[in-house]
């Protein structure tokens, strides 16, 4: 067994040992702490809150693997290295009134009553003297034995052992659908998508040694040929530049919980009129010559009736065609008010796994010890102003400054705030400059003295790694034409965007996919829907019981699959459907072909 299989099995094991399923969420910090102790992991307080932040509601199987890579075992000897700074005479045990002197006043203090009940457990003797040596030996032995039992139970149970299921994304050139393009490396659009299977051991039950098994399962092949070296099929209205037109823009970014979240966009038509409606990803290094790193993330619009809940709005259309890196869609719209609903499958923009090689400084001392930002940040300060100017006129709006303010800390600025903010930063028609925006975040520099810690926050809200790359973002720019109207459009937040924007996708795949019922499973059926760049995929369970459905990729070529891998589970309740998987050429110039086989665990 090779290594990373095996690390993938520990850490499956684990996983299993505190929740039903590896397609099951860690919903709680509590929750996560038991998790990472059944995989011989000590953690702090400090340790969990890295990983459960404020924002965090729920970390999958793929997050667990990836803390579990960075939080290594407790070694023995660390813990003896510990001790032995506090036996300074080397006796080999610590007094408890010495030890709780320590644990009370230094690092992650603890109350009287926790060092207390930690005492009783540590020392069984009650001879008033910690036996650390001892205490070392069996705590490491008893973080083992959590692991050997978690692995013993997942061998125990066949069932478990047999469905593979997790959301193992780190793939082999050898076993994956295709190599990554950079600058794409997990992260599905935030729907229903939760589940991503791990690949490590799925080879048993990517070819299913049973005759049912093998009868249980439908296959699709589709070959696609090469789009990106000719023009697409998205064909502009003749006379588009006499039209009305005004623009917006927004970004894609990677959430923790492995989802993508963007800004919603009211579109008010005041009366019947021909519409044109296109979305690109938004080059932010047109001096340059260079294309962003985004560019070839694959963007999409849903447009639903203006309702505010997923069963009232009802999908009205969504761009199909294409040119060049443009989707739209033309046709005529009712007079009335619609949401504008951006989307990307996430094939090409996923989480990065590897560190950047180098930070970057964000803040320096000058020669007269006053501090400045430095050109790097100054740079990218300026390009996520570019992003965050949704109207594209050169200033901030309060408005625009609250999506901002939204996405890195969770709170808004209110009139008074932003009074205050007028006053001290530059400002133009009281709105915010590109200038004002730079003195804004010196000023947070300054009140922290030059500690930087907020200022990564809030780039990497922002999706930037370390070495200040947008990597886990992509920019987008909305264009709304119309030949009748001016058109009217507003970013706006909804609650339910997720839940609004995922029933559409369902029922657009739904409308105008293939449909293939599984053999022997006539209520469970795929519909594949296919257009020029991308296949989609829905699962629909019309029975009473849930089902889970295993795909197999293996055979598809110069493919690259939102769910990261070729070989994948997914778990679909009674009478649901589930977005099963988004595929897209990974080389545009070449053919590329799609062939999918599911199959009903049994």
């Amino acid at each position: 067994m090779q290594k990373e299989e095996i690390f993938y099995m520990n850490c499956r094991a684990a996983y299993l040992a505190v929740l039903r399923s590896s397609l099951a969420n860690i919903t709680s910090k509590e929750q996560l702490c038991l998790v990472l102790q059944q995989a011989g992991r000590n953690p702090s307080q400090k340790i969990l809150k890295k990983y459960w932040t404020q924002r965090t509601t729920k970390l999958n199987f793929d997050d667990f693997c990836e803390i579990l890579r960075k939080e290594k075992p407790t070694e023995e000897n660390e813990l003896m290295k510990a001790f032995r700074k506090l036996d300074v005479n080397g006796h080999g045990y610590i007094l408890h009134n010495e030890l709780s002197k320590v644990l009370t006043s230094r690092g992650e203090k603890m109350s009287p009553e926790e060092v207390k009940e930690f005492l009783s457990l540590a020392d069984p003797n009650r001879d008033g003297k910690l036996d650390y040596i001892e205490f070392c030996r069996i705590l490491v032995s008893t973080a083992e034995q959590c692991q050997t039992v978690a692995m013993e139970k997942l061998e125990a149970d066949t069932k478990l052992k047999r469905q593979n299921f997790g959301n193992q994304t780190e793939i082999s050139p050898k076993d994956s659908l295709s190599q990554p393009v950079p600058p794409s490396p997990e992260a599905p659009q935030k729907t229903e998508l939760d589940t991503a299977p791990r690949k490590a051991e799925s080879r048993s039950s990517s070819r299913p040694s049973s005759a049912r098994s093998r009868r249980s399962s439908v296959s699709t092949t589709i070959t696609m040929g090469a789009s990106g070296s000719k023009s697409g099929n998205l064909s502009e209205p003749k006379s588009l530049q006499v039209w009305h037109h005004t623009s917006t823009k927004g970004c894609f970014f990677l959430e923790e919980d492995g989802g993508i979240g963007s800004l919603q966009y009211r579109l008010n038509v005041p009366k019947t009129a021909t519409v044109f409606l296109t979305i690109r990803p938004l080059n932010l290094n047109q001096q340059d010559e260079r294309p962003s790193s985004w560019m070839t993330v694959d963007t999409a619009l849903f447009l639903v009736t203006g309702n505010k809940t997923k069963e009232d709005s009802s999908l009205v259309c969504f761009t199909e065609l294409r040119e060049r890196r443009s989707f739209g869609w033309k046709g005529e719209l009712s007079a009335g008010t619609y949401y504008i609903m951006p989307f990307t499958t996430g094939c090409r923009l996923k989480r990065r796994r590897t560190p950047a090689a180098r930070a970057a400084q964000l803040v320096h001392r000058t020669d007269t010890g006053e501090l400045a930002l430095t050109k790097e940040f100054r740079a990218a300060l300026s390009d996520i102003f570019e992003v965050i100017d949704l109207d594209g006129n050169g200033l901030l709006s309060l408005e625009e400054y609250n999506f901002f303010e939204q996405r890195t800390s969770g709170e808004k600025c209110d009139e008074d705030a932003w009074a205050v903010c007028k006053e001290n930063f530059d400002t133009k028609k009281n709105e915010l400059t590109r200038q004002g925006f730079m003195e804004l975040n010196l000023m947070e520099a300054n009140d922290r003295e030059g500690d930087p810690t907020d200022l990564w926050v809030t780039l990497e809200s922002m999706g930037y790694n370390r070495a200040l790359e947008m990597v886990e973002a992509c920019p987008f720019v909305i264009d709304i034409y119309s030949e009748d109207i001016k058109p009217s459009v507003q970013p706006v937040n909804l609650e339910l965007s997720s839940k609004i924007l995922n029933t559409a996708l369902h029922r657009s795949v739904i409308s105008k996919g293939e449909a293939k019922a599984i053999k022997g499973h006539d209520n469970v059926i795929i519909y594949t829907y296919r257009s020029e760049s991308r296949i989609s995929s829905v699962i629909t369970n019309k029975s009473s019981h849930k089902v889970t459905v295993h795909v197999n990729n293996e055979q598809s070529k110069n493919c690259i699959s939102s769910r990261g891998m070729s070989v994948f589970a997914v778990e679909v309740p009674a009478r649901t459907k589930m977005v099963c998987q988004h595929v897209v050429p990974n080389n545009e110039k070449q053919e590329w072909t799609y062939h999918c086989v599911e199959s009903i665990v049994s």
